[in-house]
Formats: C-alpha cells, sequence, structure tokens
C-alpha cells in the first residue's frame, strides 16, 4: 500500500468530516471487513471501499455472507448512503444489503437498506436511510456468490443511540433477520446451530399496501436455527426450523411458543398456497389451523427471498392440544394420551416409526418424541392404530357401535379431506398428521399442511378438471403414502352426507366463497408486491419448470392470475359434487359481493385483517344482540367473543357495509 492510502485510512480510523445536511455528517471510522482475496499485489483491503477513488475496490476471499464497513467508535442514526459498484461489477450489488451494529460480532445487526436495481458506475449513488436505531459499526453485505467486490461506500448520519420508533424493512411483509455464530451456514436438518434473530413488523396500515413506512415493533433474542422438510429441503432454497431461546408470540401470531418454521414455498411461485388452504381450513372448524404470515428473510447480512413464518405442527397448548405424556404414564388410563402420529411416506428416514399391519402404512411417532417416549407408549400406539385399521377393515365397518366410528373422530376426517379436495392437493395423503388424546379412543385428522402443489400446481394431475367427477384423492394420478390409498375409499365412500353438511356449514355460516377466496388471493399479492420482485431476482424461476411445476409463465401476476382461476372453477365443483344445502345452515344472511377485508373465526375470537383503517365494526349474536362495537386501527384487529356464531357488521370508510358471519369456538 502506497504512502497516501496509509494516510488516508489513518483519517478514516479517527476523523469526522464536516457535517453534508444540518447535523448529519459523513462518517469515518476503523474500517473493518472479512477476509479479503489475495490478489498477490497486497493493496486489497477493506480501506479501499473508503479512498474516493473508484478505480481501486474491496473483494472478499469467500463468495457469500462477506462484507465491508466501518466501526464508527460511537453510535450514529444513519441517514443517508452511497456506494458506487467495482467497475464493470455492477450486477453484482444488486441485493447487497446495508445493515448495523452495536456488537463489533454484528450478532444484533439490522439491515436498513438493499440495492433493489444495478448501480450507476465510477459515480456515487445517494439513498436516504429511514431507521430511527443508532448503530456503532456499519457494514455492506454483498449478495449471494460475488465476492462483495464494491467500489466506494459511505455513510451519513447524526450522533446518538436513537430509537426504534421507525425501523427499515424491505417490504410491506414484517421482516425475520438471523445472524448466526460465525456467521455459519445451515448445512443439516438434525443438528441445531446457534444464533439472533430480530423480528421487525408494525401492526399499522400505512396507506401503501407496495411499500411499508417502516417497522414500528421489534422483537429480538437469541435462537437455535437448523434445515427442515424432506423434497424442500433438496431446493436451492432452503426452508428453517427455528427454536427461540423463550417462548413468544412472534410478531403477534397466537401461539405462545418457542418452535416455529420458515417454509421456503420455492415451488410454488405465487408464494401463498399454503396460507390459502390454511383459511379454507378455518372456515371448515378445524380443530387447529397453523398460523402464518408471509416475511422477507435476511440471513447473516445476506437477502434469502420471501418465506413463510408458520406455526411447528407440535404437542403444545396452542397447537395440538392433546394431554402431554411423562415417562411415568406407561399404565392405565394415562397410557391412552396424548399421541402425534403422521402417516408419513417418508417414515423410514424417522427415528421412531413403524408398519402397520393391516394396510402396511409407514407410520412415523412424532409425539412423544424419540428421545421420550417409553416403550409401553410406543406399544400402545402402535396397537391402537392397528386396532382402527382392522375396523375399517372389518365387515361391519360402518356399524356406529363398532365399526371404524368407535375409533375415529369422523367429523376431522371428512373435514381434512375437504380441505386437500378443494385445494385439489396431490399430497393430501402422501403426509397425514393424526393425534389421539388421553381417554379417547378416538383418532383426531390434522393438522393440515403442505400445499405447495395444490391449487392446480401438479403437472401429474394437471388439467384437475381431466379427472371428471373423481375426487382427486381416490385418482391415480394423485400421490399417497404406502396402503393409505386402501384405507381412504372406505371412509370417503361412507361419509357423504357428512361431506355435504360440513361442507355446506363452510360455504353457508363461515364465509368460505369465491369471492372470499379471491380477496384473500389479490390481498396477498398486493401486500407482497415489492417482496415477490425481490424474491424472484434472488430466485429466478419464473420462467423455470421447478418442482412439479407444468407451466412457468414468466410471472407473478400471471401464476396469480392462473391460480384465481382453478379457484373459482373448483368451488363451482365442489358444490356440485359434496353439495350445498341450506338445511345446515343456521344463520341465513347474504354475503357481501364485495369484500374489503377478511375476518378470520378462531378460538375464543375473530381476527378482523386487512379492513381499512376506520372500518366501524358492530358484532352481534344470531339472536340479534349486541356483543360489541369498535373501530378497526390495525391491520390485523383481534376481537375476543363468546363461542357461537356471530354476524359481523362493517363499515369502511367509503361508505360500504358489509356483513360476514363467523364462527367462534
Amino acid at each position: 500500500m502506497n504512502n497516501s492510502k496509509v494516510f488516508l485510512c489513518l483519517c478514516l480510523s479517527f476523523c469526522l468530516t464536516l457535517p453534508v445536511r444540518g447535523q448529519m455528517k459523513m462518517l469515518s471510522g476503523t474500517p473493518i471487513s472479512s477476509p479479503s482475496v489475495d490478489y498477490g499485489s497486497g493493496d486489497n483491503v477493506a480501506a479501499n471501499a473508503f479512498d474516493g477513488d473508484f478505480e481501486t475496490f474491496y473483494a472478499s476471499q469467500d463468495r457469500s455472507y462477506t462484507w465491508v464497513g466501518l466501526d464508527l467508535g460511537k453510535p450514529y442514526v444513519i441517514g443517508k448512503i452511497s456506494f458506487a459498484p467495482r467497475t464493470s461489477y455492477a450486477n453484482r450489488m444488486v441485493l447487497g444489503v446495508f445493515e448495523g451494529a452495536n456488537q463489533p460480532d454484528f450478532s444484533d445487526a439490522i439491515p436498513f437498506y438493499i440495492i433493489e436495481k444495478q448501480p450507476t458506475e465510477k459515480r456515487f449513488n445517494y439513498v436516504d436511510i429511514r431507521c430511527s436505531r443508532g448503530f456503532r459499526y456499519v457494514r455492506y453485505v454483498g449478495p449471494n456468490d460475488v465476492r462483495c467486490n464494491v467500489s466506494e461506500i459511505r455513510f451519513y448520519g447524526s450522533e446518538g443511540e436513537g430509537d426504534d420508533t421507525g425501523l427499515w424493512k424491505p417490504s410491506a411483509l414484517p421482516l425475520i433477520t438471523i445472524h448466526t455464530t460465525d456467521a455459519r451456514e445451515v448445512n443439516s436438518r438434525s443438528t441445531y446451530i446457534d444464533g439472533t434473530y430480530s423480528a421487525i413488523y408494525s401492526t399499522k396500515i400505512d396507506g401503501s399496501p407496495a411499500r411499508s413506512s417502516g417497522g414500528t415493533r421489534i422483537q429480538s433474542d437469541s435462537l437455535q436455527i437448523r434445515g427442515r422438510g424432506n423434497a424442500s429441503w433438496g431446493f436451492p432454497k432452503k426452508p428453517y426450523r427455528l427454536k427461540l431461546n423463550r417462548a413468544r408470540k412472534l410478531m403477534g401470531m397466537s401461539a405462545d411458543a418457542k418452535n416455529w418454521t420458515l417454509i421456503n414455498n420455492y415451488g410454488d411461485k405465487t408464494l401463498m398456497r399454503n396460507l390459502l388452504a390454511f383459511d379454507v381450513s378455518r372456515r371448515l372448524d378445524m380443530a387447529w389451523t397453523p398460523e402464518g404470515r408471509l416475511v422477507d428473510v435476511i440471513f447473516n447480512g445476506e437477502y434469502k427471498g420471501t418465506y413463510q413464518l408458520c406455526d411447528q405442527v407440535q404437542v403444545h397448548e396452542d397447537r395440538v392440544a392433546v394431554t402431554k405424556m411423562e415417562k411415568t404414564d406407561n399404565y392405565g388410563d394415562f397410557v391412552t394420551g396424548g399421541y402425534l402420529i403422521e402417516l408419513d411416506a417418508y417414515a423410514s428416514g424417522e427415528p421412531k416409526w413403524f408398519t402397520s399391519n393391516t394396510y402396511r402404512i409407514p407410520i412415523t411417532i412424532k409425539y412423544p418424541d424419540s428421545e421420550d417416549i417409553t416403550p409401553y407408549q410406543e406399544a400402545y400406539i402402535k396397537n391402537q392404530w392397528n386396532a382402527f385399521e382392522r375396523t375399517v377393515s372389518s365387515s361391519n365397518y360402518t356399524n356406529p357401535e363398532t365399526g371404524y366410528a368407535s375409533m375415529l373422530d369422523v367429523p376431522s376426517f371428512v373435514k381434512h379431506f375437504l380441505v386437500g379436495e378443494y385445494s385439489g392437493n396431490t399430497d393430501t395423503y402422501w403426509s397425514v398428521n393424526v393425534w389421539k388424546d388421553r381417554d379417547d379412543p378416538r383418532f383426531h385428522f390434522g393438522p393440515v399442511w403442505d400445499f405447495d402443489l395444490a391449487f392446480e400446481n401438479d403437472n401429474r394431475t394437471h388439467p384437475i378438471s381431466s379427472i371428471g367427477n373423481t375426487f382427486i384423492a381416490l385418482s391415480s394420478r394423485s400421490s399417497a403414502a404406502n396402503g393409505v390409498r386402501s384405507l381412504i375409499p372406505r371412509i370417503i365412500n361412507t361419509t357423504k352426507d357428512l361431506q355435504c353438511e360440513e361442507w355446506s356449514r363452510a360455504r353457508l355460516d363461515r364465509g368460505l366463497s369465491t369471492e372470499q377466496m379471491l380477496h384473500l388471493v389479490d390481498s396477498l399479492a398486493e401486500n407482497a408486491d415489492v417482496s415477490q420482485r425481490l424474491n424472484f431476482i434472488r430466485w429466478p424461476i419464473l420462467s423455470t419448470y421447478v418442482h412439479q411445476n407444468f407451466q412457468a409463465l414468466g410471472s407473478f401476476s400471471a401464476e396469480v392470475e392462473s391460480m384465481k382461476s382453478y379457484i373459482s372453477y373448483r368451488m363451482d365443483w365442489m358444490d356440485k359434487k359434496v353439495g350445498l344445502d341450506s338445511i345446515y345452515s343456521n344463520v341465513r344472511l347474504p354475503l357481501s359481493p364485495i369484500v374489503k377485508g377478511n375476518v378470520r373465526s378462531g378460538v375464543g375470537g375473530i381476527l378482523l385483517e386487512g379492513w381499512p383503517e376506520g372500518t366501524k365494526v358492530t358484532i352481534s349474536d344470531v339472536a340479534g344482540s349486541l356483543l360489541t362495537r369498535l373501530v378497526v386501527d390495525d391491520f390485523f384487529v383481534t376481537v375476543p367473543l363468546p363461542s357461537g356464531i356471530c354476524v359481523v357488521n362493517l363499515v369502511t370508510p367509503d361508505g360500504s357495509v358489509h356483513h360476514v358471519k363467523a364462527y367462534v369456538r
């Protein structure tokens, strides 16, 4: 390095330049970075990114999770940045992330900008920053597989610790940012690695569905993270399992829990098929439906894409709420539950599994887990399931006293089946969650899970209309774990009246309609507009066939419109196939033809989602007695209510009136 650069580096370490505007200054400090690549000349150093020379640059030794920045010596609130790419490498700055921290290892870092388009070479590209927290350490993290490759960076700000009243996030979606110890990559589905996380979100409507003004809330703590999934683990965009240091209602979601999932939705180019199916499950009043939110994910400073933050399917008081087992629960009523099992095509790869006797179905024992289950408990659940299969295969299997209904919660099976049929889920019976509680001989199907191939997204079943008047679960073109196809027809073919009843109640009393589904699709698409664009820059697959895709339409909007066509077609098909009978409706109230928001039924209340701020809400019971009044002030509004059917009347600020029925358990 020549003498002038040494002098400049020392100046950067100890000096602050004159203010640029008001109290905001161009900041300098000690250059810091990940290890740089050795080009042999010895002048590829972090200080190159701050020397004002567009011909010098910083390039990292590794290709990913690499960075260059400044130790400012004390916290500053960043108000502006500028940057310039290495000559001829401008495309390698797209999706680069700027983040700040107050720990030297950046374990507490949160981002404050992402580069969305290719910057101009040989000049500074200036950006105003909106992030209220002050940082001592600031850095630029290069995108994946580019060796950082930046020519110049400048930070501008004012001294101070700031606050968390207005944090940055890249889109209208919440942001999950994770930093692992030593920036380790997650490469195992069984071994956790340590790290920290921050969830940045806002509950307020900001008036701009395509771009949020920032996050107003943040949750941060340590965590452990590992990979998850079966087929999805093989995709370039990886899914993750999170174990938080302490239980919490992450981003205001319902479960107060430690375990959460980040679903990658790689083969689902609409990014929302799981969320749509979950809404159908809630309207069919399944015992528990996982909750999910689309989120942006930044991992060790690198943008990873749009994910679905979701409940983990587990035995938990806010999830699968069966009785928890102790190792001493080996006899009498104690050994009877609770259990969570899975009819699982991948069971042979799990630590505790068995093959059933009658139908030879591979079954994973998920709870009690492999480390805690006792031989007595394992023997009990095996014997109980085998007994159930014997009743299904027996000659008098429809007998209400001695047949399958004596060992199966039939409504749960029917609801689970209807969710799969309406969504056209090829994998409905590839993996099926089933639970059993203490002192109850019956198995309960649910919760629903895994809909990336649903809503017409599978080349094996496309077009679903070509299957004709046959349920997809009974078609040889769908997938199923071994033996399941022999078991389920005996139940499906003997529950036609109950199928009609449950479908009709969902359609007529719980708001399951084509209009509501299409509104939900449009709302999710609008809210995810910026995020999906960034996601498909990171994962440019819109014109590529991935997983079981039968088409590659080239744009997010085209994928969404294609799915909407299926939604309209399938609702009519289900009404005709399953039946729609008003005899099962407890409330006869016409639903609004135009829907402004979503009303979700739940346990102990309802959730108002996406209604305009200022919407006036009146909720009554079916007899017309007033239950409560309120005015919407958040994107999500939880309303505690007594169990039963209620009528929700909403008047939006533009004067339109809406009537929605909801069911509270």
